[in-house]
């Protein structure tokens, strides 16, 4: 099974000025809980989570009109289309996340591949190895 069976084709994103606030409607609306943040050229160039939003902007005090791109995560985890969902999972593992990127031979953002999307699609054992994994403590407490 490749990642292009089972990703999010075409997912709501946004650009790094985006406020939080905006960030934060469009996941209630969609009932998701991660966006990608995009360059003018479609490439992603980070991910803001409502954890992000939560945790890194509003326990900070932050404003509703602070820009995702002060708070989105930088270091992406992107896979292709193509990719084996097995090896799209071993990536998730080794680093710990929960949600990858899918970029299209130009390096545009085309898709997202969540542990969601592994859950209800992929084997039994595939799914419980990337939850057990991605799950482990990472040596910090709370959402700080």
């Amino acid at each position: 099974m490749q990642v292009q069976d089972i990703m999010t084709s075409d997912p709501v994103c946004c650009g790094g000025n985006t406020t939080i606030q905006e960030a934060a409607k469009l996941m209630a609306e969609r009932s998701i809980g991660a966006l990608p943040v995009l360059n003018d050229a479609g490439e992603p160039m980070g991910i803001v989570t409502d954890r992000d939003i939560c945790c890194g902007a509003v326990a900070e005090g932050k404003s509703g009109d602070t820009a995702v791109s002060e708070v989105m995560s930088t270091d992406v985890l992107t896979t292709s289309p193509e990719e084996d969902v097995s090896s799209c999972c071993n990536k998730m593992e080794e680093r710990q996340v929960r949600r990858a990127v899918v970029t299209d031979g130009e390096g545009k953002c085309c898709g997202m591949v969540a542990q969601a999307d592994v859950a209800r699609e992929a084997q039994g054992a595939e799914t419980a190895d990337l939850v057990q994994k991605v799950s482990q403590p990472e040596g910090r407490s709370g959402c700080c």
